[in-house]
């Protein structure tokens, strides 16, 4: 029998992959990559369903610290936010995914890989990316896609085969990683709604405002409150204290690969504390020309990262940048976290420019003369003043 992988999370398309695909013929394994949103319970649960219907070996594999360390960290590096609101929480795993979806079937001598996309979504794009370009020698099978199907029309199938378990569809839908939660329902599908307070997975828990310490060190979040601990364990931290005050919900709008606008709930506490803290502790160490070519490169590398380019040889070079200019990027930053929202209070670095004994701004200047900044300005201005006289402007 041929080999193939379906990349499996457990639910209704997934399922109908792997059921169909039994049934053509192939010997089928699931493999299910956690980027830290399921439970041991529901691992052990989506296990047991995949052996249900048919599975011939299932593997749940936990790329949390690569993941981290190949993605999220220059996530953070980069302060990446999709149309300065969304962290990638979605879109950078998926590529994940997908490279540990390919590298299984690799390791098999797997004829085929398999995924539940749509025709209408990003995710295709990702995953056949990937596909292709690490393993174009094995095929790319998709049904859900390739044969156009309703929801309805594969509960059908599956109730023809003897498969019966409850497929409701959620009123919300809800993807859960390390670096956040994507939330779609009804109202992401107007553009005028937003999403209700249920819609969320995290209700608001608490109304007093808390401090919360994070310690950086060239770059990467190690410590909170005081608190060593790998930057995984930091993120997960983080974001149990922050989700109790509600924090993190947004709704992006976005440009989808295939050309048309797309809104998405989530909620991202952590990512988006950790990316602010990170962005305030860069101004005060970084130089001008430092933040401004950062924010350049970080827009592209998150703009790359989020259509599925990962895996072109720019965003080798682009990290390489961004490491580097977090040499200096360390210390703590506080932050006030509140009802659904919070406030960056401030930072202490070594590295920080304004400690500085040249001057303070707008109170006192120690390493120039009033003289000195007469003569700064005026030659400061010398190109617009000889353009405006040469031109006769008028700026009435």
């Amino acid at each position: 029998m041929k080999k193939i992988v379906v990349a499996y999370s457990g639910g209704l398309d997934t399922s109908f992959c792997l059921k169909y695909l039994q049934n053509k013929g192939y010997q089928v394994h699931t493999v299910l990559v956690n980027t830290g949103g399921f439970s041991v319970a529901e691992l052990e649960a989506i296990t047991t369903r995949a052996y249900e219907l048919g599975s011939f070996q299932h593997t749940n594999c936990n790329i949390i610290e690569k993941y981290y360390q190949k993605a999220i960290k220059y996530l953070v590096f980069g302060n990446v936010l999709k149309n300065n609101t969304y962290p990638l929480s979605v879109s950078a795993e998926r590529v994940f995914q997908a490279l540990e979806i390919v590298r299984y079937a690799q390791k098999i001598g797997a004829d085929a890989i398999a995924h539940g996309s749509t025709g209408a979504g990003n995710d295709q794009i990702r995953f056949d990316l990937i596909f292709q370009t690490i393993a174009p020698e094995i095929k790319i099978i998709t049904p859900i896609r390739d044969l156009a199907l309703s929801r309805q029309e594969e509960v059908d199938y599956l109730e023809k085969q003897g498969v019966f378990y409850s497929w409701e569809k959620a009123q919300y839908s809800i993807n859960k990683g390390i670096w956040g939660t994507s939330v779609g329902g009804k109202e992401t599908l107007t553009s005028h709604l937003p999403l209700p307070d249920e819609a969320y997975p995290s209700p608001l828990q608490k109304t007093t405002p808390e401090n919360v310490v994070l310690e950086f060190e060239k770059g990467e979040l190690i410590a909170v409150n005081g608190e060593k601990a790998a930057p995984t364990t930091n993120i997960a931290k983080l974001e149990s204290l922050a989700t109790a005050f509600a924090i993190g919900r947004d709704i992006h709008v976005g440009d989808t690969i295939i050309g048309i606008k797309g809104r998405v709930g989530f909620e991202a506490a952590a990512p988006l504390i950790i990316i602010k803290a990170h962005h305030l502790l860069e101004k005060h160490v970084l130089s001008k020309w430092q933040q401004y070519w950062k924010e350049q490169l970080g827009n592209w590398y998150g703009m790359l990262f989020h259509e599925g380019q990962y895996l072109d040889p720019v965003m080798r070079n682009i990290e390489t940048f961004l490491t580097d200019t977090q040499q200096t990027v360390s210390g703590t930053v506080t932050v006030t976290l509140k009802p659904y929202h919070f406030s960056l209070d401030g930072i202490v670095s070594e590295h920080d420019l304004m400690n500085t004994e040249l001057g303070q701004y707008g109170e006192m200047n120690n390493a120039w003369t009033a003289t000195d900044a007469k003569g700064f300005i005026k030659i400061l201005g010398n190109a617009q003043t000889i353009y405006s006289q040469v031109n006769a402007l008028n700026y009435d």
